[in-house]
């Protein structure tokens, strides 16, 4: 059977966490005592001792403000990734759909052409649905794709789903900058 190692941290001090778990406690419990015996407790305290608890607050205030300053920015990353995995998913699912009507019209017009022949030759640079149809390389790591990896990506399938002659460059740095790294 695998039992749980002890944690090394679990002997040290209490963590910021643990503190302001305690610190919150004990506002907790001055909140619910009767308002007349904490004035009395607070009167009854030298200089000294109202200096030392000011300083205890002091200090309380601070680590609870650096803790909601980390969570917050934690938050705001959090809902940052949200939103790139999103766009990702909302890109692929209309790139995906793109290519489904490019393949049923590229059907139907080889239907047709086989009953006619055509004689026209197409202004554009490239056909419709060229870069519609790029398959990007990708190496499955462990794990899911980073933030970044995922940005390239979904600029790489809104270059697609436009059928933009960007997406060449945007595929050639792709492979440079994500899958063969220098």
């Amino acid at each position: 059977m695998m039992q749980e190692s002890p944690d090394p941290e679990d002997d040290e001090t209490p963590t910021q966490s643990d503190r302001l778990s305690m610190l919150s406690q004990e506002i907790q419990t001055l909140k619910r005592s009767s308002t007349s015996s904490y004035e009395e407790r607070v009167k009854r305290l030298s200089v000294s001792e109202l200096n030392e608890l000011l300083e205890e607050i002091e200090t309380a205030i601070k680590e609870y403000s650096e803790e909601l300053v980390q969570q917050l920015a934690l938050r705001d990353e959090l809902e940052f990734e949200k939103e790139v995995k999103n766009s990702f998913i909302s890109v692929l699912i209309e790139v995906q759909n793109k290519q489904k009507e490019h393949k049923e019209t590229a059907k139907k017009k080889k239907k047709l052409k086989n009953g006619s022949s055509q004689n026209g030759k197409n202004e554009r640079s490239h056909m419709p649905g060229t870069y519609l149809t790029t398959v990007i390389p990708y190496e499955k790591k462990n794990g899911p794709p980073s933030v970044e990896d995922l940005q390239i990506l979904t600029k790489i399938l809104r270059a697609m789903k436009e059928d933009s002659e960007k997406v060449p460059s945007l595929l050639t740095d792709y492979i440079l900058k994500v899958l063969c790294p220098t």
